[in-house]
C-alpha cells in the first residue's frame, strides 16, 4: 500500500492556490478539469518531493474545487494534513510574515497547527528531534481551534 493523497474541498480556488502554492510552498503537479462534472482537481506536492511527483510516486493533497460552489464546515471537507519541516520556528516565523494565524505555536520545539482558508487544520512537525524551547513561542498562546 502506498499513500497517494488527501482531498481537501475548497471554497475560492484562487484563495486557496495562494495559500497552499505562495504561503506554503507547495506546487502543482497536474490538474483535472471537467466541464461535464463541473469540478477541478488540483494535485500538489511538497518541494522536497519534487522527485518522486514527477516519477508520480508523491504523496499529494488533492484540492477539489466544486464551480458550483457550496459552504463546507469541517465534518465535510477534511480533518488535518501533515506536513515535516526542517525548522518549526523559521517556518512560524514565515508563515506570520505571510499573514497567517498560528493556532497551536510550537512551545514544545516540535509541532504547529496552522488553518488553510477553508478552515483545514494543518499540522507541521519538526523533522528530526525537537528544537530547543525558545521565545516567543514558549509564551505564545494557542489562537482558536485546530
Amino acid at each position: 500500500m502506498r499513500y497517494l493523497h488527501a482531498m481537501v474541498r475548497v471554497k475560492d480556488l484562487d484563495k486557496s492556490l495562494d495559500f497552499y502554492c505562495h504561503k506554503l510552498g507547495l506546487k502543482e503537479s497536474h490538474r483535472i478539469e471537467s466541464e461535464e462534472g463541473r469540478f477541478s482537481l488540483i494535485y500538489l506536492y511538497a518541494p522536497q518531493d519534487s522527485e518522486q511527483a514527477q516519477a508520480s510516486e508523491a504523496p499529494l493533497i488533492e484540492l477539489t474545487y466544486n464551480w458550483d460552489t457550496e459552504d463546507y464546515d469541517s465534518g465535510r471537507n477534511f480533518g488535518h494534513i501533515a506536513f515535516e519541516v526542517d525548522n518549526v520556528y523559521e517556518t512560524c516565523k514565515h508563515l506570520i510574515e505571510q499573514g497567517i494565524t498560528i493556532n497551536r505555536p510550537p512551545r514544545d520545539g516540535y509541532m504547529v497547527f496552522i488553518k488553510s482558508p477553508d478552515n483545514i487544520s494543518i499540522e507541521l512537525l519538526q523533522k528530526g528531534d525537537k528544537l530547543a524551547p525558545t521565545e516567543p513561542w514558549v509564551s505564545m498562546k494557542n489562537s482558536g481551534t485546530w
